[in-house]
Formats: structure tokens, C-alpha cells, sequence
């Protein structure tokens, strides 16, 4: 398995292997020159349908004798590509879970300002949902 990302070309456009790269949104190795020289080698261009990407623990997939190019995509770019190659239901999911986070996310910092503030401890857990036992945590710090 290696680390990297591949960008690859498919001769079967409709071939459900790996993902559009332009399906995923902006990614910043499409505009390196590496990428372009590559691209511009194999007479291709971004929105292609036979240019695909997949993810570093996919990467076993793309055929042999493929055009292919190692990528580096950030943490938050690979997941996107991995959420863009999930099926539906899973895709779903995916997007449920992300949002819990980011409601989530600051809660501690919520939880505090809150008691700083001078709301009741059992008031926050009635609000929030959240477990007593987080409130008392957060009131001690």
C-alpha cells in the first residue's frame, strides 16, 4: 500500500472504478506542474471522464498498464475522496456523522462558559443531553 493518492486515466470512461476528480471539489495537486506536465502528456485534462482518483488503500484497483500518477491529497481532501466513492447509503451516513461533529465540536468550551456564566449545572444537561458526569468534568477544569 503506499501513501500517496493516484491519479489515473480509465480507456472505459464508464468503468465504476475510482472517482471524477473534478466530483470532488478543488484539489490542490490539480494545479501543480507536475499534474498539468502529466495531464499534458497524456493529451487529458481535469474534467476528463476517463481521468480518476483513488485513495491510497485503494490503489491495488487501477488496471495494469494504466496511466497513472502518485498524488499527495490532505487530510481533509482524501476524505472527500473517499466519501465521493462511498456507496449512497454509506454516503449517508458519512454525512450524518460529520455533522454530529461539527455540532459537537466547542462543546467543552460551551459547557464552560456556560457554568462561568452561572448557568446551573442540571440545566446544561437538560439543554445539552450530555452526561452529568461531562458537566461536573467541565466545571473543574
Amino acid at each position: 500500500m503506499t501513501d500517496d493518492a493516484y491519479l489515473f486515466l480509465l480507456e472505459d470512461a464508464s468503468a465504476p472504478l475510482g472517482v471524477s476528480p473534478a466530483a470532488v471539489g478543488e484539489l490542490a495537486c490539480m494545479e501543480t506542474p507536475a499534474v498539468r506536465a502529466w495531464l499534458d502528456a497524456q493529451h487529458s485534462a481535469p474534467t476528463s471522464p476517463h481521468l480518476r482518483l483513488l485513495p491510497p488503500e485503494e490503489t491495488a484497483a487501477i488496471p495494469e498498464g494504466a496511466e497513472r500518477l502518485p498524488v499527495p491529497l490532505s487530510e481533509e481532501e482524501l476524505s472527500r475522496v473517499r466519501h465521493r466513492m462511498a456507496p449512497e447509503p454509506l454516503a449517508h451516513l458519512e454525512r450524518e456523522l460529520l455533522a454530529y461533529r461539527d455540532c459537537t465540536d466547542g462543546r467543552d468550551g460551551l459547557i464552560g462558559r456556560a457554568l462561568a456564566a452561572g448557568v446551573a449545572p442540571h440545566r446544561i444537561v437538560e439543554l445539552t443531553g450530555v452526561d452529568p458526569a461531562t458537566v461536573t468534568a467541565a466545571a473543574v477544569r
